[in-house]
């Protein structure tokens, strides 16, 4: 497996719960897949969910070296999450499109949450071992 890139983000929940009590649906449409959302609301408390869902989309913009740039939009970063399964991060339009630029195939992913703070890790690869690495 060859790395590509590697991006890590923290967010504090208790800011995103301000900004989901602000602007509620606005903000949710524009940043978070109909998935997303569907996964976030069925839980207990669903804001350490999407901050940890925001979190990841930071990290993989950091992963794919764009930021919020080049095009990619939020909703270009999806989390998914299958029940008894690891999340997983999908690429999706213009990041995809930079993804695969860059030699990398999946994005793997951690996410956790724990008081106060979400964290996600995102790590852009190419699993294919015969594949050289990618030079700059």
């Amino acid at each position: 497996m060859n790395v590509r890139g590697i991006g890590v983000d923290l967010v504090r929940i208790p800011r995103m719960r301000d900004v989901i009590a602000r602007w509620d649906e606005r903000f949710l449409r524009r940043v978070f897949t109909e998935g997303e959302i569907a996964y976030c609301r069925a839980r207990r408390d669903p804001v350490p969910h999407f901050a940890a869902r925001f979190a990841a989309k930071e990290a993989a913009t950091k992963a794919l070296g764009s930021g919020l740039s080049l095009g990619v939009r939020w909703r270009d970063l999806e989390v998914c999450r299958e029940r008894g399964q690891a999340p997983r991060l999908v690429l999706h339009g213009r990041a995809r499109e930079l993804g695969l630029a860059r030699g990398g195939r999946h994005m793997l992913l951690a996410l956790t949450h724990d008081g106060d703070y979400a964290l996600a890790q995102a790590m852009l690869v190419d699993d294919d071992p015969h594949r050289a690495p990618a030079t700059r």
